[in-house]
């Protein structure tokens, strides 16, 4: 039987207070949650009064002994219910942030509109999809993919000040709109961020890659990580859901909710 419910009612009960979905005690022992309830269970904080402070969440997976990929690519250690949740958290965002790595070597295709979101889009003023905003130096990328050639709003390129002018029209060109977010070859995440919010996008994601995830843990530029843990082991040497450079002192996240189904879980952790 596949299950999807708050492991212990003190984090359903966590989870109200933040504004997830309200859960009787054992309420879902015996069916999966639906998209609505899940949208509520991750909704992005309210903005509060005047203008809203963008909100940036990672959301990975790891194997339990903290493979981020199996031979290159995550949907081995992923499942069904990880992927609902993937879509779901898509679906609750402005603008989805990806390394350029990541784009090449899972595929990503252009974000698809989904009929069960689509009122609660309209209703938030939000476009029928998240744009997606690939973090790039080189601009190294097939501008003959759907993702540039058939998206339903055009697709996001972050660089530096000193990227190649070929490329950047070679992107310009393909449809892609290209933005500053650093003053050398590099993108800066605090600039990142900011360039996203001066173009109305305040509700952030990010599907890494692990090099990506990290420059962003180091900036301190992240405010929740949405990670599932897969019950699967990998062994290799696949990267971790973060790479790069040590943080001085390691970064403490609060627990804001846990969901387990067929023994993978679905952590949601907050900046204190």
């Amino acid at each position: 039987m596949r299950r999807l419910f708050p492991v212990t009612e003190e984090t359903a009960a966590q989870a109200r207070t933040d504004g997830g979905a309200p859960a009787a005690p054992g309420r879902a022992a015996d069916r999966e949650w639906g998209l609505a309830e899940l949208a509520a269970a991750y909704a992005y904080p309210d903005p509060g009064p005047g203008a809203p402070r963008p909100w940036l969440r990672a959301n990975m997976v790891s194997s339990l002994d903290g493979a981020a990929q199996h031979e290159g690519h995550s949907k081995p250690i992923s499942s069904a219910a990880d992927m609902r949740i993937f879509g779901t958290l898509r679906a609750l965002a402005d603008v989805v942030l990806v390394g350029a790595e990541t784009v090449r070597q899972e595929g990503y295709r252009p974000a698809r509109a989904r009929a069960e979101f689509a009122g609660a889009r309209a209703a938030a003023g939000q476009a029928p999809v998240p744009a997606i905003a690939i973090v790039s130096a080189s601009l190294d990328l097939d501008f003959t993919l759907p993702l540039f050639t058939s998206p339903l709003v055009p697709t996001l390129i972050l660089t530096g000040a000193a990227a190649a002018p070929d490329r950047v029209a070679a992107a310009e060109k393909a449809g892609a709109r290209v933005l500053t977010a650093g003053e050398g070859m590099g993108v800066e995440p605090a600039r990142a961020v900011e360039a996203l919010a001066g173009l109305g996008h305040t509700r952030l994601l990010t599907e890494g890659g692990p090099r990506l995830l990290g420059q962003l843990i180091a900036a301190e530029a992240l405010d929740e990580l949405c990670l599932t843990v897969s019950p699967t082991l990998t062994a290799g040497g696949a990267q971790r859901i973060a790479g790069g450079p040590s943080v001085a002192v390691p970064h403490r996240f609060e627990l804001v909710s846990l969901l387990e189904e067929d023994g993978f879980l679905f952590g949601r952790y907050r900046r204190p």
